[in-house]
């Protein structure tokens, strides 16, 4: 409400009472990160700007690049654009993850996050994609997608945990909006696409049998590298009955895994992960 107006040196103020809400557009956070790496584990090019930095502590391996991606920003909810852009150059190796959990918040009505990740890896490189688990809190509305393009001597590892829900504060209900893609290409063709989409009562869907069975959380998971095919029946070994791993050729699989909490999940997760960084999994994952 309105409670008076005064004039200061000609000009009028409008002073509000303290209880008057106040209508204004919702708040956004944008960031992007974009680098390349060069010889062997020498960073290249190096950009960042808004919410979203890159920190490059010492890595696991001499001959690997590890990169650990920061959201200042504490989360992501409805209007926010994050992109990410990672070159890795002929030769080079690289990692990248992030310092702790992603976490999906509430959006308002209308609004939608959209989180862009675009991968190119060049002959003779080699990349691991391994982001921490993404927590989508109830009413979120995410859409997310991931491009790679390989070459036919690249190596990549790519993973994409998600968790349905705040679990250990009891909440068991949650609703909102996912649209998730992951497409790879080589030699300009596609090799591998995997879209989906949840709406409206995200535990409701989950818990029909043709679709999470009751699961909680879920990971998606490709492995492009020559010694693909020899890892296969070590991987099956590791899952449980809600997981399952396929070749879709010589040098790709592809895995998904579905568990009944974050914590199950990273339990078949950190292992199957191990065998295929070679125990060089980036050291966020253990915190």
């Amino acid at each position: 409400m309105l409670n008076k107006a005064n004039e200061v040196q000609g000009e009028p103020i409008t002073i509000l009472d303290s209880d008057t809400p106040v209508q204004s557009a919702p708040p956004r956070a944008l960031g992007k990160v974009r680098l390349s790496v060069q010889d062997h584990a020498r960073l290249g090019d190096l950009f960042q700007a808004g919410a979203l930095k890159c920190v490059f502590p010492r890595p696991r391996t001499a001959s690997r690049l590890d990169a650990v991606l920061v959201n200042t920003a504490g989360g992501v909810t409805g209007g926010d654009r994050f992109t990410t852009t990672a070159h890795i150059k002929s030769g080079a190796r690289l990692a990248v993850t992030t310092q702790a959990a992603e976490r999906f918040y509430r959006a308002m009505p209308g609004e939608t996050a959209q989180i862009t990740t675009r991968l190119i890896v060049d002959e003779g490189a080699e990349l691991a994609w391994l982001p921490q688990e993404s927590i989508c809190f109830d009413g979120c509305s995410i859409r997310r997608r991931l491009d790679l393009t390989i070459a036919p001597t690249g190596q990549a590892l790519v993973v994409e945990p998600l968790v349905f829900g705040r679990l250990a504060f009891g909440e068991t209900v949650v609703n909102g909006s996912i649209s998730d893609r992951i497409f790879v290409r080589r030699n300009e063709r596609p090799l591998y696409m995997d879209a989906w989409r949840l709406e409206g009562d995200l535990t409701a869907h989950l818990d029909r049998t043709a679709i999470g069975a009751g699961a909680r959380a879920m990971a998606s998971l490709i492995y492009i590298a020559p010694d693909a095919s020899a890892q296969l029946s070590k991987i099956r070994d590791m899952l449980p009955e809600k997981a399952g791993i396929s070749a879709l050729g010589d040098d790709i699989l592809a895995m998904r895994l579905l568990a009944a909490s974050g914590y199950e999940m990273r339990g078949t997760l950190l292992p199957v992960l191990d065998l295929l960084t070679h125990q060089t999994l980036p050291l966020c994952w253990r915190l």
